[in-house]
């Protein structure tokens, strides 16, 4: 049985480092909306409170029954789930003198097993309009700054399961010391073991999946990315040949990664068909420049051949695809609860008329770790730690008309800088990077001919998730030798640009 913790969301813009920080820590954990119902089921361990934008003084501040949980299991509340466990049990939460956020200094005012190996003084990060003026009865402090009397607190009777309150972020990077108060809290005060690895879960997963699907065929769509790799040889794992996978070629993927991408799934041993649909897709795009179009098209030529496809096959109960956590969460809106799925699925679309059950192994996982089970499962590193690519692929960085000569010059100018940055260890320090070519032609000069062709912009950023991000400070030296290259050996561009917006305001992609 896999222990879990359960965090509770209350709509904090931190809560899902709160469950890498739980993962981290192998240590199983899922989030749901503060609402949501759940059950007390044996392999519960603990729960999170998580921090929210509003304020517990508001007339429609979220609430839970905090006693409720803590008649069972132990509970920890961070920023507003300290302040509502607060004002639950009878304390004061007030509005601060000014809004406290930042970086603060922490004193240790007693000592406690969730402040265990904690320096005084550390460093914690505070983000809050509301201060925990006056604990209940029967609560104590653990921790103070400068600014706030509270800092730390804990529930003294012994009537319950432990209860604690943490006013600041112990997720976030800022807090120095913040991962060790969680795992504090997860092994000493839940009692979890720590022995979610990618190994168990690799094991774990492959048990289910047998059992799941038994003798019957699955079909899936792979891409050449990461998730869709990783939950394809899983399912291999589990039924062998009975997992039919299809990999389209739509004309507008990297130089060779068609041919590539193939021979790296059957050397991990994929049931794999590759799929040669560069035509369909090139005249399904001519003349069309409109970038949500081509998305669509695009989409469009996708389901129409991996429905064609499908039909060849006969015996098929199940469609596998690679969702991974952050796809399915149910996000809280802080107008109120709501419910956001996101729909970035390998397969989005697929006609009704298939009726197929869902096989989605990963969907309990963060990128960061199907990565790592991928390493485990023993998929080339350089497949794993491939940087991300848009499903509608070269289309979006081609700007304005596809054709099949810009695909060329395109992959070709692209080959020649995400080597470079390979050949020089860069790449991995690169969150994206990839190459856009513009719809302007400009004069250049080359021996004793003056010429008039294509420009190309270079794009690279480092992230975290990709949600903000910075451009890269590539080395000069390196851009120019790339430029030049590029320039010299690709007939039709004579001009380089490098791109150094950052997200906000613009994004990563150019459409």
């Amino acid at each position: 049985m896999t222990e879990k913790i359960l965090i509770l969301d209350f709509g904090s813009q931190y809560t899902q480092l709160i469950a890498r920080a739980v993962r981290e820590a192998n240590v199983y954990c899922e989030i749901i909306p503060f609402h949501k119902s759940f059950e007390f089921e044996p392999g519960l361990k603990g729960i999170i409170l998580s921090g929210s934008p509003f304020s517990v003084n508001e007339p429609n501040a979220p609430t839970v029954d905090i006693p409720s949980f803590v008649a069972k299991l132990p509970v920890l509340g961070v920023c507003y789930g300290a302040q509502l466990t607060a004002k639950e049990y009878g304390g004061k939460v007030d509005k601060s003198n000014k809004r406290e956020y930042g970086r603060a200094k922490m004193q240790l005012v007693k000592a406690d097993t969730l402040l265990n190996g904690i320096n005084d003084n550390t460093q914690v990060w505070m983000s809050h309009s509301d201060s925990i003026v006056a604990l209940p009865e029967h609560f104590e402090v653990l921790a103070t700054t400068e600014s706030i009397p509270i800092a730390a607190f804990k529930k003294t009777s012994t009537d319950s399961q432990p209860l604690y309150g943490l006013q600041f972020h112990p997720e976030v990077y800022h807090s120095t010391e913040g991962k060790t108060i969680i795992k504090n809290f997860l092994n000493n005060i839940c009692g979890c073991s720590s022995d979610w690895t990618p190994a168990h879960f690799i094991s774990e997963t492959v048990a289910a999946l047998k059992e799941k699907i038994g003798n019957r065929k699955v079909i899936m769509a792979l891409s050449g990315g990461v998730d869709s790799t990783v939950a394809a040889t899983l399912i291999s794992k589990a039924i062998g040949d009975n997992l039919f996978g299809i990999f389209v070629d739509n004309g507008v993927l990297r130089k060779g990664e068609f041919e590539q991408v193939l021979e790296t799934y059957h050397q991990i041993g994929l049931n794999v068909k590759g799929v040669d649909a560069k035509d369909h897709f090139y005249k399904a795009l001519a003349g069309k420049s409109d970038p949500e179009e081509k998305r669509k098209i695009i989409g469009k030529g996708f389901i129409d051949i991996f429905d064609q496809e499908a039909k060849i096959l006969t015996g098929i109960e199940m469609l596998a695809q690679g969702t991974i956590y952050p796809d399915v969460i149910e996000s809280v809106s802080v107008h109120g609860p709501s419910q956001t799925i996101k729909s970035h699925h390998n397969v989005g679309g697929l006609p009704d008329s298939m009726k197929l059950a869902l096989v989605e192994p990963l969907r309990s996982l963060f990128k960061d770790e199907v990565r790592r089970v991928g390493l485990e499962l023993g998929i080339p590193a350089d497949m794993i730690n491939r940087h991300p690519f848009p499903g509608p692929g070269l289309a979006i960085r081609i700007l304005g008309e596809i054709t099949e000569e810009k695909v060329a010059l395109l992959q070709a100018a692209d080959d020649i800088y995400i080597s470079g940055l390979k050949k020089h260890g860069l790449y991995s320090a690169v969150w994206q990077a990839g190459t856009i070519l513009l719809p302007v032609k400009s004069v250049g000069v080359m021996g004793d001919e003056r010429t008039y062709e294509f420009t190309v912009a270079l794009r690279a950023v480092t992230s975290v998730d990709g949600m903000t991000a910075d451009w890269a400070h590539l080395p000069y030296e390196f851009l120019a030798d790339i430029s030049n290259e590029i320039i010299n050996n690709v007939r039709g561009i004579n001009r380089v640009v490098y791109d150094i917006s950052s997200k906000p305001p613009a994004t990563i992609e150019w459409e």
